[in-house]
């Protein structure tokens, strides 16, 4: 478990001779990583492809794999951290026991497994999964009773679960995690997030719901990034997208200081100065880069963009040209 460092590490058996492909990963992610026996239950030929952060008290493990069991055994557990483990499954068909419990309930569901216990988890098909290596202490300082969800499946319709799940798709997708600072941030919403999921209850859900908001809130403003160009781009539309109320999408944006509109629209204006200042865009006129970055009205973007940048955008057009070198 990492204390103040972060990795991001991919392997993929894609990268081994296919002789040699299953004993590799036995070693490498088996031994070296997991400290798991693997055990393939298909004959096809074996492969797995996985991509790990280590992040302070958090390590996740995202990825896909061929059928196969996965055991954790007393030998092992000699050398096992002083962690817990939830493990999320994306697709496929898989199964996990500990305790002499079923604990998973099928695609989107979760469970909490103990890294100190013998436990059994397998791919019955190809699948996916999201696991999360949590530091033991961090995670009982948010979730004292977090022991309780032993031997319990996590259902795929909890809302902190569904959120949780939304909050680890934004980060993994983005390249943020490489800055310690980043990395410290997410590692506390995970921590927190989980901490809700387990139960967290009086004073330390008080804590774990601020950092469960600030989560969603990443959550939303990665989503609105990616549909600035939608005209119809709306709270109602977010919220619709996260399963949530448009007030309380307003509401997240408004205790950060701003409001959803005003964010929208300073994200669209710096898309578009952007945009004018990239010689790769020169082709475009003002107007068609104003539409492509949402603006259906040309008199209210010219009007917003200068009250904005305190120049107009032809300004900023020919400011970058000025600047761009010319070809010999």
């Amino acid at each position: 478990m990492q204390n103040g460092s972060q990795r991001r590490i991919h392997v993929s058996t894609d990268d081994f001779p296919e002789e040699k492909r299953l004993a590799m990963w036995r070693e490498l992610y088996g031994r070296g990583i997991t400290q798991l026996e693997i055990e393939p239950i298909s004959d096809v030929t074996f492969h797995a492809d996985v991509t790990f952060n280590l992040l302070p008290n958090v390590s996740i493990a995202a990825g896909a794999c061929s059928p196969a069991h996965y055991r954790v055994t007393r030998e092992l557990l000699k050398d096992a951290s002083d962690i817990v483990v939830v493990s999320i499954l994306r697709s496929g068909e898989a199964s996990a026991t500990q305790f002499g419990q079923e604990l998973i309930g099928g695609v989107g569901s979760a469970c909490m497994l103990s890294g100190a216990d013998p436990s059994l988890s397998t791919l019955h098909t190809d699948g996916s999964f999201i696991t999360l290596a949590l530091s033991r202490p961090a995670i009982a300082e948010l979730a004292p009773d977090f022991a309780a969800a032993f031997g319990k499946p996590i259902p795929a319709d909890d809302p902190a679960l569904r959120l949780l799940i939304k909050y680890l798709d934004t980060v993994l997708a983005a390249d943020e995690l490489a800055d310690p600072n980043v990395a410290r941030s997410v590692s506390a919403h995970i921590l927190d997030l989980v901490a809700l999921v387990l139960g967290a209850r009086g004073e330390n859900a008080e804590m774990a719901i601020g950092g469960a908001r600030a989560a969603r809130l990443k959550a939303l403003k990665t989503d609105v990034m990616t549909m600035l160009g939608n005209n119809d781009l709306s709270s109602e539309l977010i919220a619709g997208r996260h399963g949530i109320s448009s007030r309380y999408v307003r509401k997240l944006f408004e205790q950060e200081g701003t409001s959803f509109t005003a964010f929208v629209l300073s994200e669209r204006l710096g898309r578009v100065r952007r945009m004018l200042s990239e010689i790769r865009y020169a082709h475009l006129t003002i107007a068609q880069i104003a539409h492509a970055c949402g603006f259906n009205d040309i008199s209210y973007f010219n009007r917003a963009f200068r009250r904005h940048f305190g120049a107009t955008p032809t300004d900023v057009r020919g400011d970058a040209a000025k600047t761009t070198p010319r070809a010999p």
